[in-house]
């Protein structure tokens, strides 16, 4: 009885102490966001100029010692942070739901509006800590989300439209850099490589994930069969199964798929929750011939691949583009 009370007590600090951190952020930010303008429009007027900044450094070094952040680049950059989304009403207020640190790494290492609402909510939605922000970052996360089949990525005004963006979806393809794989290894080490580094797995796939178990096993008409790793994923609702290939996908794993999420309805499925999910990971596929594998079937399977080294942002960018630039042509026709 008193434990719960303590931990009611508990709780509410942790609540009130959030809230407090919260308001102080968003304070600091809108300091910053109203210090850009001011500088921004200081420095459009003809009678200042960009002398004002330099000005404005000396003083707060020759007055203000104490207060930190007032350098050159820290002033230049909030002018840039208020230059940046101050046409955007959509983006502007979400930006002091996220810390200055998720603020400027966002504004310095991505390219489009696109991009920096993308990460800002998934800052949001994720809280992501600056570490997994820059992994997300390097990774190219929102190009490969954005080149991933699915209705909602169809173009960059659509996807940012959806109702659930930026939640994650199940990606074309994954990376899994930081499984640290010899050249030649098995399927037995690609698991065991991802069971040991659960963490960075869960932030690749999606945090809406959680990790049931390895070699899940299922018996069907008294023999015994294993899933290599099943997860649970808390906005589809339903479990999610993945089967781990290092070879080029093959059509037969679409059967064998089928198979296992029958099972895990059957058996495992609650009744609130919706039909499993199955991800057939690859190290490559052939798009026809998933396409084939996939036409005469109604399984809720999905077939990506991995690398395990990081993809050239350059070329994802590219890429990106090249689609974006096909569908305003078609859109156009």
């Amino acid at each position: 009885m008193e434990n719960n009370i303590f931990e009611e007590i508990v709780k509410m600090i942790e609540t009130r102490r959030n809230n407090a951190y919260r308001k102080i952020n968003e304070e600091l930010i809108s300091l910053y966001w109203d210090f850009g303008k001011y500088i921004s429009e200081k420095v459009n007027d003809a009678n200042w100029g960009d002398k004002i900044i330099d000005k404005l450094v000396d003083f707060m070094k020759r007055e203000y010692l104490t207060m930190k952040g007032f350098t050159r680049a820290g002033i230049y950059r909030m002018k840039q942070f208020y230059e940046t989304y101050k046409d955007n009403e959509i983006v502007a207020p979400l930006v002091r739901q996220i810390s200055w640190t998720h603020n400027v790494m966002i504004l310095g290492a991505t390219n489009s509006i696109e991009e920096k609402e993308f990460y800002i909510r998934m800052c949001i939605k994720n809280n992501y800590s600056k570490r997994e922000l820059n992994r997300q970052i390097a990774s190219g996360y929102f190009h490969r989300y954005m080149l991933s089949d699915g209705k909602a990525n169809q173009s960059l005004s659509k996807a940012v439209g959806e109702e659930d963006y930026p939640n994650t979806k199940i990606l074309d393809t994954y990376s899994l850099e930081f499984l640290d794989l010899p050249n030649h290894y098995s399927e037995k080490d690609l698991k065991k490589a991802i069971i040991s580094n659960m963490k960075d797995f869960i932030l690749e796939i999606g945090k809406d994930f959680t990790y049931v178990g390895e070699e899940y096993r299922i018996q069907v008409g008294n023999q015994d069969f294993f899933i290599d790793l099943l997860c649970y994923n808390r906005t589809l609702n339903c479990l999610v199964a993945f089967e781990l290939k290092i070879g080029d996908f093959q059509p037969e794993y679409i059967s064998k798929m089928d198979f296992y999420l029958e099972a895990l309805d059957r058996q495992e499925k609650k009744k609130n929750e919706n039909p499993s999910v199955g991800i057939v990971l690859c190290s490559g596929k052939n798009e026809q011939v998933v396409e084939y594998a996939m036409s005469r079937t109604i399984s809720p399977t999905m077939v990506s691949q991995y690398t395990l080294n990081l993809i050239d942002k350059k070329l994802l960018e590219n890429k990106l583009k090249e689609i974006s630039k096909i569908i305003e042509e078609n859109n156009d026709n």
